[in-house]
């Protein structure tokens, strides 16, 4: 599952440098993250969840909507699949979530942001579907993947591995969906991770290196819905459908980072602070207000 990166010492440093100085603002005590739910059989119950996102731009929102999101919904509908069809969404590409009931957790975490990263120049590729845990049934995904190269990729990258070292000590506990039947079905270092860091999918340093299992990727369907052989197949035609209607890449630039909270399957229902890529100018989204600006990203 965990991939090595090349030239991946070079990154390592670079990470490093951004952790060491890093102070966290009342990050959760070890006493208080609570990992009893990763034995129990049926999914931590969902109270909150926030996360770091990179929201999506209007210029890549308004392609979708004019070429994909009319055939997906009716497509979901089709497969009486309402509430997907319905499903709050502010699109984005997720950097780290943590579940906290303390709704301080949003100012907390924005105190812990570590460095910034630069503008991040990327392309969106090939949509496909993904389960939680392959055999547990749910929660499901269909997802725009990102592409896996370019000076963007390696810094987002980077950036992943230092923003779940600063913000995972706040969590009290778990993502409630990689719990339970989900947590069941992972392989050993799936189950590390949500042991340590609470979530599965993201960069950490491990032994001194950087492991890499973090996947960006914007996702269009967030389902519970039992993910049966005839469902994945139609989803999965649905996702070769809409490979043949954007079949070149999608390119996007992240000028900025926000934190939001999410719904149970990681759906993001709200943004509360946006953090700017260029100068750090941070944004109270609810009352527009200016916020004492982060430390932007360092520049060569």
């Amino acid at each position: 599952m965990f991939k090595l990166v090349s030239g991946g010492l070079a990154t390592l440093a670079a990470a490093a440098a951004v952790v060491l100085p890093m102070t966290f603002a009342a990050p959760a005590r070890a006493a208080d993250i609570d990992n009893s739910a990763l034995s129990q059989a049926d999914f931590r119950p969902h109270v909150r969840t926030f996360g770091l996102v990179y929201t999506l731009p209007a210029e890549v929102n308004d392609l979708l909507d004019r070429t994909i999101r009319g055939p997906l919904k009716e497509r979901l509908l089709e497969l009486n699949l309402v509430a997907e069809a319905v499903k709050p969404n502010i699109p984005h590409v997720t950097v780290v979530h943590v579940h906290n009931a303390d709704p301080a957790t949003p100012a907390r975490m924005l105190e812990a942001l570590p460095q910034l990263p630069p503008v991040l120049n990327v392309t969106l590729g090939r949509f496909y579907t993904t389960e939680a845990a392959k055999g547990a049934g749910r929660p499901w995904w269909l997802d725009l993947g990102l592409a896996k190269e370019g000076d963007g990729f390696e810094a987002m990258m980077a950036f992943n591995t230092t923003a779940t070292a600063a913000l995972a000590p706040l969590r009290d506990g778990p993502l409630p969906r990689v719990t339970g039947p989900v947590y069941a079905a992972m392989g050993d270092a799936g189950k590390k991770l949500v042991q340590t860091v609470g979530v599965s999918g993201v960069n950490v340093v491990d032994g001194g290196k950087e492991l890499r299992s973090h996947n960006p990727h914007t996702t269009l369907v967030y389902s519970m819905a039992r993910f049966t052989p005839e469902l994945q197949a139609a989803m999965n035609q649905t996702a070769e459908a809409f490979n043949q209607i954007l079949p070149d890449p999608i390119p996007v630039s992240f000028k900025t980072v926000s934190i939001v909270e999410l719904g149970f399957a990681g759906n993001v229902t709200r943004e509360i602070y946006r953090v700017s890529l260029t100068d750090g100018a941070v944004t109270e989204i609810a009352t527009g207000r200016r916020l004492p600006a982060r430390q932007p990203a360092a520049r060569n």
